[in-house]
């Protein structure tokens, strides 16, 4: 049974009191003023570099690190002071694996942050792509990591928890079975995760066509990759999907391609002039890259052909624009220059009428 309370038999002097007060007062401001002065050393040093990596890990790291220095002073204090010791005991179980957990996500999301903040100063190409992919994946496989090892440490410490833990290793075989069914999905897209982050079919920028629809890839996660289209929806696809079935990506090595006008035009059509108001067109247009330009008749039929027109650009932007202005100009050469090629449906009136008249 539980003794009585009895203030009586209350062993703490309004002295030990304010003595534990004091002491908890002067760790925790010796904690802050150690903080303060160090990281205002540390900031005059990262000024001086030309890196800016330093200047996003200090500040990420900051404001965790100043709870652990409060920490580290209270158990400080703990050993010289009874009263605090036996409160700080019971605490500082749950509290350390939380501070050094905390700590430990600040120092992965600040180095990850300093990378992509260096990759920002050099701009825009396939190599930083891959590099943005790798540290988004793997960041957050080590964010998540340590979050399950920091919840465990601390369910660990209650005694019930611990219970239950012990009972579970007795019958190891039984509950490894049973995580492995539960966990299946989230080891396969941790999986499928770490590969796109080391095999890079795909990495964020990248234009890839999934589901018929043409769009960049704004985020990979460990379990879905979100692609824009152009008119601003999003595509949520499964990251496996992309390991294990096919798709276009139209800047895997750059983003330099070849795109292709058709126009269908009536046989009596005269190619020759058409292929040269073509390439004259293209070759005084600012997008062409100069790589490629070619007309060919691909298709002949009864009543039509089908003529490719061929062009080049640098970026998959440019040569989308570059084919809607080749498009629009050599229609409007053909309607003014060669009207009898455009696609007509033809009607023999006069056959038709003598056939009426005869029968």
């Amino acid at each position: 049974m539980l003794e009585r309370y009895d203030p009586r038999n209350w062993p703490l002097s309004y002295e030990g009191l304010i003595e534990t007060l004091v002491v908890l007062g002067s760790a925790v401001v010796l904690a802050l003023l150690v903080h303060w002065i160090g990281f205002a050393i540390l900031r005059r040093i990262v000024q001086r570099s030309d890196s800016r990596m330093d200047d996003v890990v200090i500040a990420k790291m900051r404001r965790p690190l100043r709870w652990a220095m409060v920490a580290f002073a209270i158990s400080f204090a703990a050993e010289n002071n009874a009263l605090v010791g036996q409160g700080w005991d019971l605490l500082a179980t749950f509290l350390k694996p939380a501070v050094v957990g905390w700590v430990a996500y600040a120092v992965v999301k600040g180095i990850a942050a300093g990378y992509e903040a260096q990759l920002a100063v050099q701009g825009e190409n396939i190599a930083n792509r891959g590099r943005r992919t790798r540290i988004a994946i793997l960041t957050r496989t080590v964010k998540v990591a340590i979050v399950i090892v920091t919840v465990s440490l601390i369910m660990l410490n209650i005694p019930s928890v611990r219970d239950v833990g012990t009972t579970m290793l007795a019958s190891a075989g039984l509950a490894a079975l049973a995580i492995g069914a539960a966990a299946q999905p989230a080891l396969k897209s941790l999986i499928a995760g770490l590969q796109m982050a080391l095999t890079q079919p795909l990495r964020i920028g990248d234009m890839v066509k999934v589901d018929g629809e043409v769009g960049r890839v704004e985020e990979i996660r460990m379990s879905f990759v979100t692609v824009r289209t152009w008119d601003e929806r999003v595509i949520v696809a499964p990251t496996s999907r992309f390991l294990d079935e096919s798709f276009e990506n139209w800047s895997r090595v750059s983003e330099k391609l070849t795109g292709a006008v058709l126009l269908h035009l009536d046989p009596i059509a005269e190619v020759g002039p058409i292929r040269a108001e073509f390439e004259r067109f293209v070759k005084k247009h600012d997008l062409w890259d100069g790589r490629n330009l070619a007309l060919l008749m691909t298709e002949a039929y009864p009543e039509s052909v089908e003529l490719r027109l061929s062009v080049s650009a640098e970026t998959i932007g440019n040569l989308w624009n570059l084919r809607c202005a080749v498009r629009e100009h050599m229609l409007r050469w053909l309607r003014e220059n060669q009207p009898e090629a455009l696609i007509r449906h033809r009607l023999e009136v006069e056959a038709a009428n003598q056939r009426v008249t005869g029968a």
